[in-house]
């Protein structure tokens, strides 16, 4: 496969939904159905957002300059989006501290992480950030198809996940195109060689970091030791088993011939699309980041 072959559908128009979310009510602690283990998961997951886009979006503008004329325009778009899922997530952590939680021990994790990773060169920055693209764009496919992961929310707060997660969707093959067009001179075994190395390593990270967090803010609420290990890994991985069900799509990483747009699930998006609450001073053109 090279940079002029990309199986991202030339109709793709990757298009920023400039909403907010939960700006006028509290959060409920256990917004997820009273459910520590629910509730802290996502609340681990978003307090990687702000810290983490922000290295996505430096990452891939890196490659910008000299791309293909319709990469750097979703390159634009890309940017976009993600500036403003880093400031819903800003919005929705603020939140959560209010109710009580400390995410400080987990933002510092993200950026002990991505510290190590930015002393590298620009090219290994694009390979963890098209791994880590990889794992967003899976986990927003199962979350709107699959209804139970959400079952029992507050609606504004479920609201926010759906719609990070349509746009993830959307956005699933910029950073595997930026990669393509950057390595467009490699031999295809150093291609996959790379990327997979640098997947197995982001994995490793990704399911220890995020279940150390997840405990973290369960032992907030008094939930420690074996109960909180058995609730949190029964979650995951059992009922509804968000982390099992992903599991196939995570393998199709490492074979030849993938790309994120070998399953066109845009589907997804216009079902999200067409039944999104959208108030009308969130329908204005959104200006494009630079």
């Amino acid at each position: 496969m090279t940079a002029t072959t990309l199986p991202t559908p030339a109709d793709l128009s990757i298009t920023p939904r400039d909403r907010r979310f939960g700006r006028d009510a509290d959060l409920t602690r256990l917004w997820h159905g009273g459910r520590v283990e629910a509730t802290a998961i996502y609340n681990a997951l978003s307090a990687t957002f702000p810290i983490g886009e922000a290295y996505f979006v430096e990452s891939v503008r890196a490659f910008r300059e000299g791309a293909p004329p319709k990469l750097a325009e979703e390159i634009k778009a890309f940017t976009t989006q993600e500036a403003i899922h880093s400031r819903e997530h800003d919005a929705f952590n603020k939140r959560a501290a209010v109710s009580g939680y400390d995410l400080s021990k987990l933002e510092q994790r993200v950026s002990d992480r991505l510290a190590i990773t930015k002393s590298r060169p620009p090219i290994v920055n694009v390979a963890a950030t098209m791994a880590l693209e990889h794992f967003t764009a899976i986990l927003a496919h199962q979350l709107l198809a699959n209804p139970k992961h959400l079952e029992g929310a507050d609606p504004e707060t479920a609201d926010l996940w759906r719609w990070h997660a349509c746009e993830e969707i959307e956005h699933k093959g910029v950073a595997y195109d930026t990669w393509l067009y950057a390595t467009r001179d490699w031999p295809r075994y150093k291609r996959w060689k790379v990327k997979a190395k640098v997947m197995l390593l982001v994995t490793r990270n990704f399911l220890v970091d995020r279940t150390a967090g997840s405990l973290e803010l369960m032992r907030q609420d008094g939930v420690t030791g074996l109960r909180a290990w058995t609730l949190l890994l029964t979650y995951l991985w059992v009922r509804p088993g968000m982390f099992r069900k992903i599991a196939g799509a995570w393998f199709k990483y490492f074979l030849p011939g993938f790309h994120p747009w070998n399953e066109d699930d845009r589907i997804l998006l216009r079902a999200y699309d067409a039944t999104a609450k959208v108030e009308s001073s969130t329908k204005r053109k959104v200006r494009r980041a630079a």
